[in-house]
């Protein structure tokens, strides 16, 4: 079985965090901005890691929020490169929580595809390179 068969939830996040009060609005729900960024890190860390050095994001497309979060949930965010274009990157996210760290059970609460560009020292746009063997 392939790697890219393997639904992204079941493979290792590229982070994981725990909602947290000071994300939440009066009601207890996590806000999405909250939710966003940790995206936007998640995604950042693969990217980075492809890039082989600094990137930026520079678009999110397609976000899609399912579910609200809440205080307490563990956050999960799943990240997997779908195109690797001369400076760019697109990296597809999901987020998924364990709210009941009993039985353990998985809800995915965000979607959504961010495009990263590889920098230079110069913080401008420099070509991908090619990938390294594993």
């Amino acid at each position: 079985m392939s790697e890219n068969s393997v639904p992204l939830h079941k493979r290792d996040p590229a982070l994981r965090t725990i909602a947290m009060p000071a994300d939440a609005n009066p009601a207890g729900d996590i806000f999405g901005g909250w939710v966003l960024a940790q995206m936007d890190l998640a995604g950042g860390v693969v990217a980075h890691r492809r890039a082989q050095g600094r990137t930026a994001t520079v678009a999110v497309t397609g976000m899609t929020f399912h579910l609200p979060v809440f205080i307490g949930d563990e956050v999960s965010c799943y990240a997997e490169i779908t195109k690797v274009g001369r400076t760019s990157i697109t990296v597809q996210i999901e987020t998924w929580v364990r709210r009941n760290m009993m039985t353990g059970e998985q809800v995915k609460v965000t979607e959504g595809t961010f495009t990263f560009v590889a920098l230079g020292a110069d913080r401008k746009p420099r070509p991908v390179p090619p990938e390294l063997p594993a």
